[in-house]
């Protein structure tokens, strides 16, 4: 088994594309006004969105988007306009993350994680 995509709710899907084609993500299927699906730039994972009328209420989706050169990245990001909740930190669980929401309020995180995305030292035998 292996994951195919992700898909998150979205009020305003001409918004919500605007905003992941910034993000870097590729627009492959745009079903206005009901559905859009991207490419993510590396690897073969996809992610998209769904018209929804009402967003899921408490914490929500959290959504992660690994990138090699994550500080180059949030900074690229940062000079196209887009805002930042947590710029890159070290965690406690050997990842660097940033923390940012798209239109529809869904976490987003960008984080680089190495070898410990997979193989942490607390990783079951």
């Amino acid at each position: 088994m292996n994951l195919n995509q992700i898909t998150v709710p979205s009020l305003d899907l001409t918004e919500s594309i605007a905003f992941y084609e910034k993000l870097g993500l590729k627009l492959i299927v745009k079903s206005l006004p009901h559905y859009a699906r991207f490419e993510c730039p590396n690897g073969n994972a996809t992610f998209s969105i769904h018209k929804t009328d009402h967003l899921p209420k408490g914490t929500g989706i959290y959504v992660y988007f690994e990138c090699e050169n994550l500080d180059e990245q949030v900074e690229n990001l940062k000079q196209k306009g887009i805002k930042f909740d947590q710029e890159p930190t070290d965690q406690n669980w050997l990842w660097r993350e940033a923390r940012l929401k798209d239109v529809d309020g869904n976490q987003l995180i960008l984080f680089y994680a190495g070898e410990n995305r997979l193989n942490p030292p607390w990783r079951i035998k």
